[in-house]
């Protein structure tokens, strides 16, 4: 049985909303396919009232903002970046090149080596996400990326100080002051002023989100969508009240767009967690964007156990599922469909937003059925590495003819017949 307590919009409305999302990214994207910067200028000044002569940042400006960061926040910037390069160094490690002899003769393998740009994308209009920065730009300067393009919004009229931090010491070599849709077309594209990257990551909006979605082929984008914050709690009688009731209104303050669900079997739980959330909305400073996220996709879901409150999960395949049972540790293990997993009442979702060490940056709005969260992988690329001597192709050259024979490419079969001719001829073989 699952018995849904309290109900978000429904999904004929969640589909008209995306659709006249998705029809002003496409026509944003044309605009700045065809005219550059000159598009770019003018959408930047129609959104954000910013149009500088240039959005890149200069060396001057950089270190101005910087300047601006208090030595505390610096501290917490260095502390934060130096548990995700740790973690993206052990990611590295797994990364490693390849050479196997398969057949006699026959030496197989693989070269992993970066992609040579990638532009980092960091929301930073109303709630400038500095973290964000850490869990891209650090992530592609440790998988050895020559050119790293960081950009976010203007906040309060300018580059936000913090943010700027974040991104120059995670190691960025061009820091941009430009948002939204423009942002994600003029790395994709290329413009006059801002040359094409290879890979853009990170989290935004859904503007943002559908943006990269279709920029993907011009571009590489990760497979994962990483739009509008979304948590699945789940919970037992085990967990104080508080805690379980805190973490789902701690994704829904960032706002309309994403989800905030609760599962448990136990009424009784619900209630208080429902009444708790309530109490906490009506004195947050932000009571706003919580509100409207739970209105639209706030949901409370009854069920008879834990099979059942996985099978959910599982469908919902959110972006931060917290498992907050007795069982967590063993619940964990049978998760199919999630961005990350926390486990226990002591993992809350904001350990992943900020210091604990893999990329935030992570698979929403179902993606998570088939990607993952960003990693070091998604900055570089395997080469394949395939070399054969004089006896292994004349053992393979029966298999190739008759295979290119039964496709009709004859060039495909004579490519390995005229080799066969030589090899014999000079006696080799």
């Amino acid at each position: 049985m699952v018995r849904y307590l309290k109900q978000g919009k429904a999904a004929d409305e969640v589909a008209e909303a995306d659709a006249k999302v998705r029809s002003t990214v496409e026509k944003i994207l044309a605009d700045i396919e065809q005219h550059g910067d000159q598009a770019v200028k003018a959408l930047s000044e129609r959104f954000d009232q910013w149009s500088p002569a240039s959005f890149r940042l200069s060396d001057g400006e950089i270190a101005a903002a910087i300047e601006r960061v208090t030595e505390n926040d610096l501290q917490d910037i260095h502390f934060a970046q130096a548990q995700v390069r740790n973690f993206a160094e052990k990611q590295k490690a797994c990364l490693t090149d390849l050479e196997v002899e398969t057949l006699p003769g026959v030496v197989l393998g693989h070269r992993n080596i970066p992609v040579s740009a990638v532009g980092c994308y960091v929301p930073g209009g109303k709630y400038p996400m500095v973290a964000s920065a850490h869990m891209s730009v650090v992530t592609a300067k440790v998988a050895g990326v020559k050119r790293i393009v960081a950009t976010a919004p203007p906040h309060d009229g300018g580059p936000h100080p913090a943010i700027v931090a974040a991104m120059h010491f995670g190691g960025a070599d061009e820091i941009l002051v430009l948002g939204g849709i423009q942002a994600v077309a003029a790395m994709a594209y290329g413009t006059a002023s801002i040359p094409a990257v290879d890979v853009i990551a990170g989290p935004g909006n859904v503007y943002v989100a559908l943006a990269k979605r279709e920029v993907a082929g011009h571009v590489g984008v990760p497979s994962a969508f990483a739009g509008p914050s979304e948590v699945v709690v789940v919970a037992d009688s085990t967990v104080p009240t508080a805690f379980a009731a805190i973490d789902i209104v701690v994704q829904a303050e960032h706002g309309p767009g994403g989800l905030a669900w609760l599962i448990t079997w136990d009424e009784e739980v619900s209630d208080a967690i429902e009444a708790e959330v309530d109490r906490i909305v009506a004195a947050a400073p932000r009571r706003d964007d919580i509100t409207a996220t739970l209105d639209d996709a706030g949901w409370s879901v009854l069920v008879d156990g834990p099979d059942e409150a996985l099978a959910v999960a599982d469908a919902i395949a959110p972006e931060h599922l917290q498992l907050m049972v007795a069982d967590a540790g063993d619940l964990s293990e049978r998760v199919r469909n999630a961005g990350a997993v926390f486990c226990g009442p002591w993992t809350p979702a904001s350990l992943g937003d900020y210091v604990a060490g893999p990329s935030h940056v992570l698979p929403t709005a179902g993606t998570a059925r088939f990607a993952g969260a960003l990693t070091l992988a998604d900055f570089t690329r395997d080469i394949h590495l395939i070399t054969a001597d004089r006896s292994a192709l004349l053992r393979l050259a029966p298999h190739v003819v008759a295979l290119a024979g039964a496709e009709g490419l004859d060039a495909h079969a004579e490519s390995v017949r005229l080799r066969v001719v030589e090899a014999e001829g000079s006696g080799d073989g």
